[in-house]
């Protein structure tokens, strides 16, 4: 079982987290242990800080290494662990890093930074520099939760194996649209196609749709594609136009009887 220790000044950020549907569920069937530890129990300074204004001057508050560190080498395990810093200096969080994350073989240490940023002497006693992304957050408990929640995901047992096989950015395409009931809301209605029952068909279109929806939305995963022909030919099929190809109209014909009205 692995487990993900996070170290916070703020736990209580961390309830709705732990008691979530998925997270809860891989909890209590021991797929996942998760320890939230509180920096502030560690702190040496008499007025109980965890944080002070940052030597040589300049605005807000700098978490302190003491207690940081303290709480770091708490954990019993800690040699054996892998100690990620949530900062802007970290590479941006993907899909790849969460799935790297839950095959490593070892126990996982979230260090959530807060204010200002920390003392730079805690950056060596860490294994690895972890960004969610381009802006600016109060603390990094969120991070903290969007890397757990992705990794804890991904471990056998935790949700359905289908349901990951098919997401989207893990062939590096978005996942194609999903439709449920009603088959008609207010004139809008769910492709026929996804009636048919011919399985072979709905993979070829889903397929078309997340090319067509990555090359839309994001031209920055789809040009790193490795294409094979029976995705060019459907690319061009979507630059002619082609809503209602042979292939897909033979398919309507041979399930036109599931096909609702």
């Amino acid at each position: 079982m692995k487990t993900i220790y996070i170290l916070t000044l703020f736990p209580n950020m961390f309830d709705g987290f732990l008691s979530n549907s998925i997270v809860q569920r891989a909890i209590a069937k021991k797929i996942i242990n998760i320890k939230i530890i509180n920096i502030r129990d560690y702190t040496l300074d008499k007025y109980h800080r965890v944080d002070t204004p940052p030597i040589g001057g300049g605005a807000g508050l700098i978490m302190k290494c003491q207690p940081i560190i303290d709480a770091l080498f708490s954990i019993p395990n800690k040699s054996d662990c892998h100690t990620i810093l949530l900062s802007p200096r970290g590479m941006t969080f993907k899909q790849q890093n969460a799935q790297n994350l839950a095959r490593l073989n070892k126990d996982l240490i979230i260090i959530c930074g807060h204010y200002e940023g920390i003392d730079e002497r805690v950056n060596k006693y860490v294994d690895e520099l972890i960004s969610i992304g381009d802006y600016i957050l109060t603390g990094g408990e969120i991070g903290a939760m969007a890397i757990s929640d992705s990794i804890i995901r991904l471990i056998d047992g935790a949700i359905a194996s289908e349901s990951i096989k098919e997401e989207s950015f893990n062939d590096s395409v978005l996942e194609y649209p999903q439709y449920t009931e009603p088959y008609d809301y207010k004139g809008d209605k769910v492709p026929d196609i996804l009636y048919s029952g011919n399985h072979q068909a709905i993979a070829k279109f889903r397929r078309k749709q997340s090319l067509y929806l990555t090359r839309k939305y994001r031209p920055d995963l789809f040009e790193k594609l490795v294409l094979n022909k029976q995705d060019i030919k459907l690319l061009e099929e979507l630059d002619k136009g082609e809503d209602n190809p042979e292939w897909m109209q033979k398919a309507l014909q041979k399930g036109h009887k599931f096909i609702k009205n």
